[in-house]
């Protein structure tokens, strides 16, 4: 037995020396990828190829950086008053927590390459600003999520309110899943919030909080800026994660995100087909017109059975890939 125990003993001191040994190897190699300047990365063009390089070299996670506020901004126009230490800190807070989202934040950016172009009209013809189009950015990440209290679509758009806007929703069609209506119902919205507040910020924050919201806080705090009120959680970092977004998909090499103009998603090219006339079977529908169910669901998520019932005087312009 007394043999036994030496030759366990000396089992154990080879494991913990083998274990020490690969230990700081793997120390040696941390420093030695630690050791690209985190400060300077953010300075100039070189910092951030040398930031791009170093993301995951050979699976060795990189080390976190702080990252330097923009000296200015603007948001539709009107100037973030950074000079304020909460508000540099509340979008200092946001643009490190987007950045270091990377899996969400690089497929927002590569989604906002086929959207953003589709988006951007739209906001222009009704005189929206166009930093707006990054708001579906936080508020769905360009996907037709559903939230837990049944806000829908891009815009997350709730029944009533899409209804109001003049959005259809209905057990076979609910328009709040099409992007392009959808960001009609917003521009809408958007303008009436504008003409009651006369402010883009304000008029971003109450897509958050509602209208009456923002007014009492405002009317009770005596105040007339987005900047100076006390908020619930939500809405008082609602406007900073748009200025967040922006500046990430703006600058987003800046901030460690290497996406090269061949990783963007491109629109589809679509041709329309109107439908005066319901029809039992989507699925035949598609393959009739020379494509799939799959397909005309891709193009049309608006479509939420498989059947389309169309009433008298009614019509509908479906999308197919040309």
């Amino acid at each position: 037995m007394k043999y036994l125990s030496l030759i366990a003993a000396g089992v154990v001191l080879i494991a913990v020396a083998i274990d020490f040994t690969l230990t700081n190897k793997r120390l040696s190699e941390l420093e030695q990828h630690a050791g690209l300047g985190a400060s300077e990365a953010a300075d100039d063009e070189q910092g951030e190829k040398q930031l791009e390089a170093s993301a995951d070299i050979e699976g060795i996670r990189a080390p976190a950086i702080s990252f330097d506020v923009p000296a200015s901004m603007t948001f539709a126009g009107e100037a973030v008053p950074l000079q304020l230490p909460d508000v540099k800190e509340r979008f200092d807070r946001e643009l490190h927590v987007n950045s270091y989202l990377h899996n969400s934040t690089i497929f927002i950016i590569k989604r906002a390459g086929r959207w953003l172009p589709q988006i951007e009209p739209i906001l222009k013809e009704y005189n929206i600003p166009d930093d707006f189009k990054y708001m579906p950015l936080i508020e769905s990440a360009l996907l037709n999520d559903v939230s837990p209290r049944g806000a829908t679509g891009f815009w997350q758009i709730m029944k009533p309110a899409g209804k109001e806007l003049g959005l259809e929703i209905g057990n076979e069609v609910d328009e709040r899943y099409d992007p392009l209506k959808a960001t009609h119902a917003a521009c809408k919205y958007l303008q009436r919030a504008y003409k009651k507040f006369g402010n883009w910020t304000l008029a971003a924050a109450s897509y958050d909080r509602g209208m009456a919201g923002v007014g009492r806080s405002l009317k009770n705090q005596q105040a007339n800026s987005y900047y100076d009120l006390y908020l619930n959680d939500e809405t008082a970092r609602y406007v900073f994660r748009i200025l967040a977004i922006k500046e990430i998909v703006e600058n987003p090499a800046r901030y460690g995100f290497r996406v090269e103009p061949k990783h963007l998603y491109q629109p589809e090219p679509v041709r329309y087909v109107e439908v005066t006339e319901s029809i039992k079977s989507l699925v035949n529908f598609s393959i009739e017109q020379g494509s799939n169910y799959k397909l005309l669901k891709r193009h049309n998520p608006w479509l939420r059975e498989e059947r389309l019932t169309v009433r008298k005087g009614k019509s509908y312009m479906i999308a197919l890939p040309e």
